[in-house]
């Protein structure tokens, strides 16, 4: 260490010292005016990029907010929309099944009114053979009595047994 310090040399401190501070006066002049100004210039724009970071944030749950509100109307429109249409089908249904049961009912009648029709139809038919058959053989019966003209005058005289005169 001896050494170095005897090879000290004033004059080479003092140039050394001045060439330093010229270059100290030179970068400060013109580099460290453009870095420093290059590195405001950045933390500003670190500093704008956050605040439009936050700001996005913001929006975005504000948006999300917007959606969820928007998403929870859309679901209770549907849910009307679903009840209304639930309320219609029922309906519908109801009114099919008592048009259904009206002309279920419409049918009935008519047959019911169609057989007795024809049940009077029937009846009548036959109620017409038979007083055509009774007339037939009635007559046919009377015929063969009267043939003699004995018995139609007991008929006849039987008969006014029968008529009382006032």
């Amino acid at each position: 260490m001896e050494a170095l310090i005897n090879q000290f040399s004033y004059g080479l401190f003092f140039w050394q010292l001045i060439i330093l501070l010229v270059v100290i006066f030179l970068l400060g002049k013109f580099a460290w005016k453009p870095i420093v100004n290059a590195l405001d210039e950045r933390e500003q724009g670190i500093a704008n990029a956050l605040e439009a970071a936050e700001k996005a944030k913001l929006e975005m749950a504000r948006l999300t907010n917007e959606n969820e509100q928007l998403l929870k109307e859309a679901r209770a429109e549907r849910d009307v929309i679903l009840k209304e249409a639930k309320e219609l089908k029922d309906k519908i249904v109801a009114e099919a099944r008592n048009q259904a049961q009206y002309e279920g009912a419409k049918m009935i009648a008519q047959a019911k009114e169609e057989i007795d029709e024809q049940k009077n139809k029937a009846l009548a038919e036959v109620k017409s053979q038979v007083s055509s058959l009774s007339l037939d053989i009635a007559r046919k019966v009377l015929t063969r009595e009267f043939e003699d003209q004995g018995k139609q005058e007991a008929l006849v005289a039987d008969l006014l047994k029968d008529v009382k005169l006032n």
